[in-house]
């Protein structure tokens, strides 16, 4: 223990613990679907467009709830509006459970009002989909939020990355059970038991949760410690009553296009590599069931280093004088460097299925290096008032750019598997892949290229 943890405390941590936990459950509930998704296609008789569609109706009502979820978050506090997400994307992840007849009933209410009708089984998961889009999307905007609270900027970005890596655990833990699972139980049994575990979840924050003001837990020294270097007034009343801040105004910040940019641009990747490696493994190597089990373990436990990583490197930079903005860029740019790595996945992956796991596992884990990074740019720039509804813009950028890497990847999948050469599908998207990072810095750095606060709203 250091000597700061020593004379303020550290209660603080025990708060970024809980937001380790809810982003480990968030990843776990979507991430299921795809491991189970070669058993499913086989099924149900799904074309991969079939499954871009289905992922991608996830990604678009995750993207535009992100616009209203940073909204709500604000308004609601970050203890009620997380536990709000939670239970939702709780519940939508159950019903994947019942999507037959979930599916049946959305399908005759298509028909209905005259849509047409739609496969029963893909309107069903379409549904359960679209709940859980709607309730993830406020896990990360609350988790921000609570960051911004508990921990001075300087710890931040480090306390960013260790609940961020949340989503590397949830991604390890998810294939070494959700198969087996579905192999012992079927494949019901998973959604739902995953789907449990969030209401686990909420009996603990309940008991641990307040904001820092109301906080009992919280020594005085550490609550002082934690407001060290704000400017803002220290919140004494309840959040709800916080001033509105406008949508429209928020846009008319190069910070606010500069972070949603850098989403729209990188998410997609990420929920490429999360939702399409089962399929990818199955497509190139004919691995299925059990067998992807340890590559996939493997890949997502590289990526939970790369998440820890992300939130340290920027200190190395503060300590040198720079700000924490311009000290959190300058490790992005390097961060950007590592996806290239995935250019070699597939003209090396003909020797062994190991060297593209480990290539995308490199970039993979920049991706989450990247994350704790950007949403730190956020509270670096805005006010806490402010941080929900930034999150929930970026988010919503990053959800749409999603969905356009789930159609494209569906569209080429299917169009070169036709032809006989679906490696060919999977080498374009690596290469997107591996060059949006830097694309991406270079329009942030191009918008905001040195510390610019906000501090007109």
């Amino acid at each position: 223990m250091n000597k700061v943890n020593q004379s303020v405390g550290k209660y603080r941590w025990t708060i970024c613990g809980l937001l380790f936990f809810a982003t480990t459950v968030n990843y776990l509930d979507r991430q299921v679907l795809s491991l189970l998704s070669p058993k499913l296609s086989e099924e149900f008789g799904w074309s991969n467009s079939d499954y871009a569609n289905i992922t991608a109706v996830f990604q678009f009502i995750y993207a535009i709830s992100m616009l209203f979820a940073g909204r709500i978050i604000d308004k609601l506090g970050t203890k009620k509006g997380y536990i709000l997400a939670i239970v939702v994307w709780s519940l939508g992840a159950i019903m994947h459970a019942f999507s037959l007849p979930v599916g049946t009933a959305f399908s005759t209410f298509m028909v209905w009002i005259g849509v047409g009708a739609v496969p029963v089984s893909i309107a069903g998961f379409m549904l359960s989909r679209a709940v859980l889009g709607f309730g993830e999307s406020g896990n990360f905007p609350a988790a921000i939020k609570a960051v911004a609270e508990y921990f001075p900027k300087k710890e931040r970005s480090l306390a960013t990355g260790i609940f961020n890596s949340g989503s590397n655990v949830g991604a390890i833990l998810a294939p070494l059970t959700v198969p087996i699972i579905a192999e012992l139980y079927g494949w019901e049994f998973a959604f739902i038991l995953v789907g449990v575990i969030g209401f686990v979840w909420v009996f603990f924050w309940l008991i641990f949760y307040e904001i820092p003001s109301k906080q009992k837990k919280l020594t005085k020294a550490e609550f002082d410690y934690i407001n060290s270097d704000e400017t803002e007034v220290i919140e004494t009343v309840s959040e709800t009553n916080e001033e509105k801040v406008v949508w429209f105004k928020l846009l008319g910040y190069k910070q606010t296009w500069a972070f949603v940019f850098g989403k729209f641009m990188t998410d997609g990747i990420w929920w490429f590599f999360l939702f399409w490696l089962p399929k990818y493994l199955e497509a190139q190597f004919q691995m299925k069931g059990t067998e992807i089990v340890l590559p996939l373990s493997v890949l997502y436990s590289m990526t939970m280093v790369g998440s820890i990583f992300g939130g340290w490197f920027p200190m190395y930079f503060i300590k040198k004088g720079y700000t924490a903005y311009d000290g959190r860029l300058k490790a992005m740019f390097f961060i950007a460097l590592f996806p290239l790595v995935v250019l070699l996945a597939q003209p090396l992956g003909h020797f062994t299925f190991w060297i593209p796991v480990v290539l995308i596992g490199v970039g993979a884990s920049a991706h989450q290096a990247w994350s704790a990074n950007i949403f730190t740019t956020v509270s670096d720039m805005f006010p806490k008032k402010a941080i929900g509804s930034i999150i929930g813009i970026g988010g919503m950028a990053g959800g749409l750019g999603g969905v356009l890497v789930s159609k494209l990847g569906g569209y080429l999948f299917d169009y070169y598997e036709a032809q006989g050469h679906i490696q060919t599908g999977y080498t374009i998207m690596f290469v997107l892949c591996a060059v949006a990072y830097l694309i991406a810095w270079s329009i942030m750095k191009l918008l905001v290229p040195k510390y610019s606060p906000i501090n007109d709203l």
